[in-house]
């Protein structure tokens, strides 16, 4: 497991000033007002009314997230979500700030680009995310072009206060309501799973 999140982004003083402001929320998630911005509308896979939904709270600079989507998630959705058992929600934990740009990007593409594009990331998460040669938010830029996005869009985007601050908003929530500190997190009937998982030990957290 990853350390702890709230101990990466307080290293990153202004990153965590700006999620520090929004602790004051909504006790629970599933009453809080939802975000009149169309980007942090649910990114998810599954039929809407499917019996069972779970939510992944993920980095896209974690290992682990990028393990999980490569090797474990392929099996839940051909079980669990392509069956209708299952609806599968993304969350974004952004633990610092080429995390927070990643996020962003993704969640101004359109909804139907969002999956493939967050798989791209994890695929490409050694380069982006850990290649000390390389700019990440050029490789970001480049991503998101092929995505659809052109850099002016990008750069536009990139700074966006207003997305930025609701997707810490939504972190800090989680964090209040789950305790959420480490990533892969999954919430699955109100129950907080954290840390890598198999197929077999997820499908019983969501009873198939």
């Amino acid at each position: 497991m990853q350390p702890t999140r709230r101990s990466i982004l307080a290293a990153t003083g202004a990153l965590f000033a700006a999620r520090a402001a929004y602790a004051q929320g909504p006790a629970d998630l599933a009453t809080a007002t939802p975000s009149a911005d169309p980007r942090m509308a649910d990114r998810f896979v599954g039929a809407a009314d499917a019996k069972t939904v779970a939510q992944e709270w993920f980095s896209f600079t974690c290992p682990h997230c990028a393990r999980f989507s490569a090797d474990v998630f392929p099996e839940i959705k051909t079980k669990l979500i392509d069956t209708g058992k299952l609806r599968f929600v993304f969350r974004e934990y952004p633990r610092d700030q080429t995390d927070l740009l990643a996020a962003m990007i993704a969640r101004s593409l359109p909804p139907s680009r969002y999956e493939a594009f967050k798989d791209t990331l994890f695929a490409a998460q050694p380069r982006w995310a850990f290649d000390r040669s390389v700019d990440p938010k050029d490789e970001l830029a480049k991503m998101a072009a092929l995505a659809g996005m052109p850099r002016e869009m990008f750069d536009k985007v990139a700074a966006d206060d207003t997305l930025k601050n609701e997707i810490l908003a939504q972190q800090a929530q989680a964090e209040k309501d789950f305790n959420i500190d480490s990533t892969p997190t999954f919430i699955i009937n109100g129950k907080a799973h954290s840390g890598e998982v198999t197929y077999e030990t997820f499908a019983q957290w969501v009873g198939a």
